[in-house]
This record gives structure tokens, sequence and C-alpha cells, in this order.
């Protein structure tokens, strides 16, 4: 049987019944990647040895009756998670050697809970990209189209699933970097309300790796079906060993409903300050008509919904202060000399991003203090509605773009071009104030490239954008291999 397209719930299930061993299962994995990897480039440092070593000690382990939720089931992570005795790169040429002594927090759960941990996937350079590529371990390609990008930055992570290598994998997000690529690629991923899985260990080399809070990043889940992301949920959720305080009670509180007819979803289709092209519109729209057809309320207009324009520029400006936090004092001089010959009047996306580079800690407090404002908008929100369905990009994958300046590339949607980052306005409509949201499968372009939607959810409710994932995975179906 062919086992490296089964869901890990699938998995565990053959293993508990005796069908299968996890030597088996690792073996058939390992088999795949060395025989399809050479194309798709999705798994960039191999620990093959050590994982045979793990799959041999689950069977023993299950042989004297234990039983942990991925115990013997393949998976990999993404190249920026510290494991011990493999290089953390994040593809910056200049840490190329660097090998962390301990897995990061994550890692570390995942080994816990009886994972074997097959190999790191690929990113794009200090993870600062839509797409996935880098110097030290070149370009990976989508599995739907070679000529194409997987997305980034987990680009690795879901060209690895939706290539069977592997069941799962965990990721990262920022700026849509478990979401975007499980759209393009055509898999789930779960972005985490923001500070609910512990992030030490994913850390830019040469470290160290402290368990600190960062704005707006999260680490999350990836798998080939809706239950497989709250399996590995279950997993990775819960506060930092290391951290003093606990902001909140981790255990989650169910889903709001169980059935479709019961939610009440906003649809989105269209972002004030960015068009969203035919192909994921009608993504957006298949997921609507299943709602309707199931008996959910759906509404397409809300005055309770926060301001999106407004929603944008503040993600905007937050994200790339971040980005830049650590830039050299040369560098950051000039960006602030560029910044102060903008025109008082300029509005644009481009504008905000040169302004949040440079952004004061004077500035930031008030930036900080309107995300709070949209914050308690969307606890307003949601005491109406359970969920948002809107795109996670306005296009699917593109072809790879390997333009040195990020801010000179450009996105063509539906024969218009637009900035580069400017499909970011969607991945932070869910970042920004620190929800959760599930990026699920939602049928095939016209060109035949995989379209994914995202289900945002309230703050600290994970599990309910969760179980519609499920429910609409159950309707409408889900993943599908790539064909070839």
């Amino acid at each position: 049987m062919d086992w490296n397209h089964q869901t890990a719930e699938e998995l565990v299930a053959a293993l508990r019944a005796g069908e299968v061993t996890s030597v088996d299962l690792t073996d058939d994995a390992i088999a795949r990647i060395e025989r399809d990897d050479t194309a798709i480039n999705a798994i960039c440092v191999r620990d093959f040895d050590r994982a045979r070593i793990a799959a041999r000690a689950a069977d023993d382990a299950r042989a004297r009756g234990e039983d942990r939720p991925l115990l013997g089931i393949p998976v990999t992570v993404k190249e920026s998670y510290d494991i011990a005795g493999l290089p953390t790169t994040w593809g910056m040429p200049t840490h190329r050697d660097h090998l962390p002594a301990d897995d990061a927090v994550q890692v570390s759960r995942l080994k816990a809970a009886g994972a074997v941990v097959l190999g790191k996937t690929n990113v794009p350079l200090g993870l600062q990209d839509l797409q996935t590529f880098n110097e030290i371990h070149g370009t990976t390609n989508n599995p739907w189209d070679q000529g194409r990008t997987p997305g980034g930055s987990s680009g690795g992570s879901a060209a690895a699933l939706a290539s069977g290598f592997g069941a799962l994998s965990i990721g990262s997000d920022i700026a849509g970097s478990l979401r975007t690529p499980a759209h393009f690629c055509g898999v789930y991923a779960h972005k985490p309300t923001l500070g609910l899985a512990a992030t030490r260990g994913m850390v830019p080399p040469p470290g160290p790796a402290l368990p600190e809070a960062l704005d707006l990043a999260v680490v999350g889940p990836m798998a080939r079906s809706a239950r497989d992301l709250t399996l590995l949920l279950d997993v990775m959720a819960g506060p930092d060993p290391l951290t003093l305080g606990v902001a909140y009670d981790v255990t989650l509180p169910p889903a709001r409903h169980e059935r479709l007819r019961d939610f009440r979803v906003l649809i989105l289709d269209e972002h004030p300050l960015l068009p969203t092209g035919a192909a994921v519109r009608a993504g957006v729209n298949r997921v609507a008509d299943v709602l309707v057809d199931a008996g959910a309320r759906v509404e397409r207009h809300s005055p309770l919904l926060p301001d999106l324009a407004e929603a944008a520029f503040l993600y905007t400006q937050l994200l790339f202060s971040s980005t830049v936090a650590r830039f050299p004092v040369e560098a950051f001089e000039q960006l602030r000399s560029r910044a102060a010959r903008l025109n008082a009047d300029d509005r644009s996306l481009d504008a905000a991003r040169l302004r949040g580079m440079v952004l004061s800690h004077r500035d930031w407090i008030e930036t900080n203090r309107l995300r709070e404002l949209h914050r308690r908008g969307w606890r307003q929100f949601f005491a109406e509605f359970d969920a948002v369905v809107c795109p996670v990009t306005p296009t699917p994958a593109f072809p790879h773009d390997h333009q040195p300046d990020l801010m000179q590339r450009r996105i063509d949607i539906d024969g218009a071009e637009y900035p580069y980052f400017d499909q970011l306005v969607w991945a932070g409509l869910a970042t920004m104030p620190g929800l959760p949201a599930t990026a699920v499968p939602a049928g095939l372009s016209p060109d035949g490239l995989p379209v994914g939607v995202q289900l945002v959810g309230p703050m600290l409710e994970d599990r309910t954008p969760l179980r519609l994932a499920e429910l609409l995975e159950e309707t409408m179906g889900g993943f599908q291999a790539p064909k070839g």
C-alpha cells in the first residue's frame, strides 16, 4: 500500500492496528524523498539515519504498550527550527555551518509525542520572502508546477506535504508564511492565536534561543487534512517552560459549533487596497456556496468589521519595524533619509513600509494603541459572527521571481501589476490583531493550480476555525495530490 499521501490520523490508526510499522512508513517516506525531491528540492537537510533509529524506537515502544499522539509518524521541520546536530541557517550563507546544541521547544514536543523527524525543509533568505530559495540550498519548486513558487517562508514544508514527504510539518508565520504556502500547494495550515505556541529555538542564527514573545510571529502546524492540524496543534500548544508567568490558560475552549448550519460567517472576497484575482475570488465563493447550501448564516457585509485599509497600514508598519530591528546602523540611517523624503500625503503601502522601517518607539506605542482598538473591534465582531472566510493572497502560486530588490518586484493580478508586498494585506488581516486563521484548500484554478482560503476565528478560540475547516473538508473535499 502507498502510505505516503495518507493523513497522520490514518497512519496512527494503521500503526495501532498493527497494519504497518514506523520503520515501514519511514523507509517509504525516505524512498519517496530520494526518488522525487531532486525535482522539488523541499528537504534541504536530511536526517535519515537518526530517523530510522527513531522509527525502530517507536516500534519498540508500541510493542511495550506505549501510545503517544504521534508515535511513529514521519514528519518534517522547517529549517528555521533548531535541531541539535543539524545546521540552522535561515538561508544565510554566513551561518551555513551553525549547529545548535539544543532542539527548539517545538522539536522537543514533536519528539516527546513520538514523531520521527525525517529532516528540515527549505526556506527563503532570512525567512523574508513569499518564495523559497537561498544561496545555500537553492530553489524549492511547487509540486503542481515546477516553474512556480511553493510560497514562503514555510514553502519547503508545504511542498514536502504535497509531495508525500512525511505526514506533518511545522512552520512559522508572521506574514502568511504558513498560510500562503498551504494555499499555493493545496495543503492545510493553521496560524494559531498569537502566543499560544512557544517559539523558543525558532531563532535566527547564531541565537541564542531565548523565550522571547515576538510581536506578530507565531509557530504552527501544517498537514494534508484539517483534523491533522488539530492533532498537531494539541502537541504544539502551551507556554515555554522557561517562561516565568503564563498570560492565560492554554486550555482552548471547544469549537462554537459542530454543524455547518450553525456557523455565522462573513465572506470577504475584495480588499479596499488591492483587487482579488478571479481564480481566488472563485475559491472564496465556492466555500460560500457550500456554507449557504448547508444552511449557515452567510453575510457579505457587516458594519462590525474593523476598517481593512487602516488594518493593512497598521500591520505594514508593525511588520516592517520588526523586520529591520537588527539592521546595521548605516543601513538604518539610509532608510531614515529615504523616509524623510517621502511626501506627507503619500498614503501608499510602499510608503507605509518605509515609514515602518524607521518607526520611533513613540510612534510604535501609538501604532500599538490603534492595534488594541482593532482587537476590541474584532471582539465585538465575533460576538455576532464565528468566522471570516477570505483570501490568503490575491492569486494562486506565481512564477519564480528572483529579482534581488524585493521592493522592485511586482505581482500580476489578472494582467495588472501591483507592488509585490501589497499581497500581504490578506495575511495581515489575522496577523495584526493576533487572531487564529486556518488555511484550507478550495479547489483548483482554471490553470489547474491549487486555490486556498483562510478561515479567521476569534482570539484563543482556535478550535472554531479548525472545526469549520473539518466540516468543509467533509463537504467539499480537501487535499488533492498533484498530478504526476
